[in-house]
């Protein structure tokens, strides 16, 4: 390959790592149908289900058990259509929860169970759930549409730099690659394929935090031991995968931001993706 990759070359090197994503359209203009897939409102559960709740200190410096945010479910039959690699499930519900209130980072081993995903494998024992009488209504969330459309995604800089780093300290490069990246819309939800990273490539991360490592800060990177954060550098990228990315929600009246315009993404384990062991996902937040 010559010293200065051009768009061509580029664009051929990025499709060898394109992976197919579900990208989601979540809308007050996508209508509601009878169809399970859905943003926010009451979640369809079986009749032994248990909300989920989350010990963290908010920012008034309160800490106390708070019920998880219901965020949005899928129902697997539909997606099956999109998911062209056969990931997810392709029967079931898929439900999303998230301690809206804390909005834990990930970087810390604590922040486990702030995030949780369920399969409920038979629809027909499902039913709407009622909101915990200590949830307040900032985090009930209205119902709002959401629809579907399979499309390719490509690596964001970050995490193709850990792939091919023979591309670190080339500006041209980067500069083509931001070119391509301008095709990506700023603001996107979607299932599978690759994370939108606002930050820093996010695997790893997954990996090491998962393990009971803080990594909120370079001097707890250094910390954790060589073994350990080599081999998340090395093979995390390949055993983990993302499931859900939730960007900005908005409706009438209604908005749901992470952070500074930021996203939330459920990470799983490709191993726990097939057994369907949902109960094992790792969330990362980031913002701006």
């Amino acid at each position: 390959m010559s010293t200065q990759t051009t768009d061509t070359e580029l664009k051929e090197l990025l499709e060898k790592f394109s992976r197919n994503s579900i990208v989601l359209n979540i809308s007050e203009e996508v209508p509601i149908t009878k169809g399970w897939t859905r943003f926010g409102g009451q979640p369809d559960v079986p009749p032994d289900f248990e909300w989920p709740t989350f010990k963290g200190e908010n920012c008034e410096s309160i800490t106390k058990e708070r019920p998880l945010s219901f965020l949005a479910q899928f129902d697997c039959s539909e997606l099956s259509r999109f998911d062209s690699e056969g990931l997810l499930p392709d029967h079931g519900l898929l439900s999303f929860f998230y301690e809206v209130d804390t909005q834990r980072w990930g970087f810390d081993p604590t922040d486990k169970g702030c995030a949780r995903v369920y399969w409920f494998e038979d629809m027909n024992t499902l039913s709407p759930a009622p909101f915990p009488d200590e949830m307040e209504d900032d985090f009930k969330f209205p119902v709002i549409g959401i629809q579907a459309q399979s499309s390719p995604s490509i690596p964001s800089y970050e995490d193709f730099l850990e792939i091919c780093p023979e591309y670190q300290d080339k500006d041209e490069d980067e500069e083509l690659f931001d070119k391509l990246m301008d095709e990506v819309p700023e603001e996107q939800s979607k299932l599978l394929g690759w994370p939108d990273t606002i930050q820093n490539s996010m695997f790893a991360e997954c990996d090491i935090v998962s393990k009971g490592h803080y990594t909120g800060n370079a001097e707890s990177w250094r910390k954790i031991p060589k073994g350990i954060r080599e081999n998340a550098e090395k093979t995390a990228r390949d055993r983990w995968t993302l499931l859900f990315q939730l960007d900005t929600v908005e409706g009438e009246d209604f908005e749901l931001m992470f952070g500074d315009c930021g996203r939330i993404y459920f990470f799983i384990q490709r191993d726990d993706l097939k057994a369907k062991r949902f109960d094992q996902i790792w969330l990362i937040s980031q913002c701006y």
